[in-house]
């Protein structure tokens, strides 16, 4: 851990942040325990995508009743749904959920299906209500000071150009511990502590392995 570190993410300088950066960026567990040591209202987020419980393991072995924010939006696979729950079961995670105010179902009754690439500005408007304002609304309520995300560098050419630990205008650290982890090591690291793990997963408001939904442009 880095001594002398402030305790408050706005009051981190960007030496500070730089430093932090180069000496924990390549280790995912000594910048979880530093970053733990920074707020009092950590957080982490997880879509239980493919590699999901690989951060949430990381996450919750060193704070084991950390929130864990599912923005749900309704969509996932049945499968993806199944996989969560394995995952929620075997970590014992403190789950808090947020969904849309609209249900899918409602959602499909007055609009139809998802929109897709072609439908740009619905597809905007959808992304806003399925994943972005759920997301504000969580942020509002639970506050958080400290916010993990499982984000990757090899997914998408705007996460490549990320660091481990940032700082949102806001003032809520944003860590990314598995920035710098390919595939493999995910892969490795699921196998080795025998963690559920599932591809049959799908996001409507990306569409695109590589397109951003605007989640974490915003903050």
């Amino acid at each position: 851990m880095i001594p002398g570190s402030p305790s408050i993410g706005a009051e981190m300088t960007i030496t500070e942040l730089d430093r932090v950066n180069a000496e924990l960026g390549q280790d995912p567990q000594a910048l979880i325990a530093w970053a733990l040591t920074q707020g009092l209202r950590p957080v982490v987020t997880s879509n239980f995508a493919p590699y999901s419980a690989v951060l949430l393991h990381l996450v919750s072995q060193q704070r084991p009743d950390i929130p864990v924010l599912w923005i749900d939006a309704g969509y996932g696979t049945p499968a993806t749904y199944r996989t969560a729950q394995e995952i929620i079961d075997r970590l014992r995670l403190n789950l808090v959920v947020y969904q849309p105010l609209r249900s899918r179902a409602r959602r499909e009754a007055l609009e139809g299906p998802p929109p897709g690439l072609d439908e740009p500005e619905r597809l905007a408007v959808f992304t806003r209500e399925v994943k972005l304002e759920p997301f504000a609304r969580a942020v509002g309520e639970l506050k958080p000071d400290v916010w993990f995300t499982a984000l990757r560098a090899e997914s998408t050419a705007t996460r490549a150009a990320m660091q481990p630990a940032s700082i949102n205008p806001d003032g809520m650290i944003k860590l990314t511990p598995l920035l710098h982890w390919s595939s493999k090591q995910m892969y490795e690291y699921c196998q080795q502590h025998r963690l559920p793990n599932n591809f049959d997963y799908s996001d409507p408001t990306k569409l695109e392995g590589h397109r951003e939904c605007g989640l974490h442009l915003a903050h």
